[in-house]
Formats: C-alpha cells, structure tokens, sequence
C-alpha cells in the first residue's frame, strides 16, 4: 500500500518546512496513527527552533522520533495525540499519546504509543509530556505536608508543577511570574499568584522554571534557612550568573537539578511507562485546560513556530490540529 504523510521541518535555525513523507508498511507489532492534536511546548521547542542547542547536548537533546541532527535540517517534536488505524486489536481504533513530531500520519511499535484514559479529552492529553516533566519533579522535590512552596515561571512546566501541588495537603502554593496576564492561569489552577517583588519569602521549597537568571535568583531570595530549590529551567546555549556568596553558604541553601530524561531515583521501582501512565490519568483534572493558550492548524506551522520563537504569539501550549482527511 502506498502510504503518505507530511511532517513538519526546522529546515534551517528559525525557518520551518512541510515536507512529504513516505510511510513504510507496519510490521508486526507496530501501529499506525492518525494525529488528531500535537503540541508546541514553548520554552524547549522554539530553542530548538532557534538553532541554540549547545553542540555538547546534541545526543542528550534527541526526541525519541527526532529525524536529522541539530541545529537543522531536523524534525522535532514530542507532544502527539492521535487515533491507531491498524495494529494489535486491542490498540486499534483508540486515542493515544506518544512522543511523536508533528506529522499527519506514522508508524511506531505499539508500545510507543500510551492509551489516553477516557476521561481526557484528546485535546488535552497534548500536555501528557509536560505533566510527566512536573511528576518527575515532584518525585525529585518530595514536598512534605505543610510546606510553603512557591513556583517561579508560569510556563507550561511551571504551571503543570503548581497545578500538581494543589492536591498536597496543607500546602501554601504560590505561581511566580512577572507576566501579570499569568494571574489568570494561576486562579483557573487553584493557586495563588505573585510578582517577583511581591512574592511570599520563607518558602521550603522554590521550584524554579522561569530559564531566567533573574528568577533563579529570585528563588534563593525566597528560601528559608536550609531550603532547597529545585531547577528544571533548561539554559540551552546561555551562561547563568548566580549569587552565591552573600547568605547562600550561612543559610545553607540547595540546588538541586531535575530533569525527566531519567526516572527519578525516588522513584527507582517506577518505570518510564508508569510516569507517563500516571502523568495521563492526572490529566483527567479539566483546570489544566488552562495549560492550552492557543490553536491553529498543521499547515500554518511555519509561520506559528516563528512567531511563537520571538513572542508574537504568546503561548503555554499550544495546540496544533490535524484535518482528519489528512
């Protein structure tokens, strides 16, 4: 059978492409998917986009679908929702979620692909990956009961993160941003908001995912004696300045990294499957709609993703839609 797709292309830093693509037949213990959504996590996407992705970070920076190399030509991408048209009965017919680029049709192995709970709307599983990201920074954080957190960067992590930390008991949970339109986001998650000034100090724990080095600092402003910071910002190609002088060593402050490439050691009897199994069944929660700022069609995706790097269109998530003829 003659298969076709198109997928969509960095063609080179900052300009995007639709190409054809020819689809291989699936072989036994593989799937075909029809999209229905794909998402654009801003904050790592349009730097790839962009072309900064350090050279040391080539290998460790590959989508698990990614085709050609950074900066460009390169496909990339891995928020996908989609429907399987052919494959194991028990997968055929049924909405799931993979870490797939954006293209209208592919072929992966079955276990690829993750079943999207019925309760999730399609729409909404886009932001499986992004909650995945916030679960195994939550494992990394362990909050206990009664802590005081704040969140420093509403982006699509950083709100993801505040909107898991609602369900914690007794927690006082604050999104940071100097964006004040963020204040919005914050009360459609349950969550209360700050500016950077106004922010409320003595936290135990700062989550901080604002890639700034101005909210990094922020974050250490706001700890309590012996506090940590978890940072899940990635800088890409940037150097970061940092303040540790000062009360950093009398306070005994921590940085500590996280990054969902690797499970949590927490969490060392949990699978990479288990965290996007979970992730998925958390999406279930319809204040994460909150998460989805914008929409527009496959075939508009070279001048989206542009305007999307430079800020033109201002963005947590933002959804891409598939023609079902397609």
């Amino acid at each position: 059978m003659n298969r076709t797709a198109r997928a969509f292309w960095i063609g080179s830093p900052g300009r995007g492409e639709i190409r054809d693509v020819a689809l291989p037949d699936p072989a036994e213990g593989e799937v075909v998917v029809r999209s229905l959504y794909s998402g654009v996590s801003r904050g790592t996407e349009t730097l790839v986009f962009r072309g900064g992705v350090p050279e040391s970070q080539h290998a460790v920076m590959r989508a698990p679908f990614q085709e050609g190399d950074f900066p460009a030509p390169v496909k990339y991408g891995y928020l996908n929702v989609g429907v399987v048209e052919e494959g194991p009965r028990e997968l055929t017919g049924r909405t799931v979620f993979s870490l797939f680029p954006h293209q209208t049709r592919f072929v992966v192995p079955a276990d690829a692909v993750t079943v999207v709970p019925d309760p999730v709307p399609a729409g909404r599983a886009v932001l499986a990956g992004t909650v995945e990201t916030a679960v195994n920074a939550l494992w990394d954080a362990a909050p206990l009961v009664g802590d005081r957190i704040a969140v420093v960067g509403g982006g699509m992590v950083g709100c993801s993160v505040a909107a898991l930390l609602r369900r914690f008991p007794g927690v006082r949970v604050q999104l940071v941003d100097a964006d004040p339109a963020r204040a919005r986001t914050a009360e459609a998650l349950g969550v209360d908001f700050a500016s950077p000034e106004e922010a409320s100090g003595g936290c135990d724990l700062v989550v901080h995912a604002s890639a700034t080095e101005q909210g990094l600092t922020r974050s250490l402003e706001l700890l309590s004696a012996e506090g940590t910071v978890l940072e899940l910002s990635w800088y890409g190609d940037r150097t970061v300045s940092l303040p540790l002088g000062e009360a950093f060593h009398s306070r005994r402050l921590v940085i500590r990294s996280s990054q969902v490439g690797t499970v949590s050691p927490r969490r060392a009897n949990r699978s990479y499957a288990d965290r996007l199994a979970l992730a998925l069944d958390l999406l279930a929660d319809p204040a994460l709609d909150a998460l989805v700022t914008g929409e527009s069609a496959f075939e508009e995706l070279p001048e989206v993703m542009p305007a999307l790097a430079d800020g033109r269109i201002p963005a947590l998530c933002h959804r891409v839609r598939y023609d079902a003829s397609a």
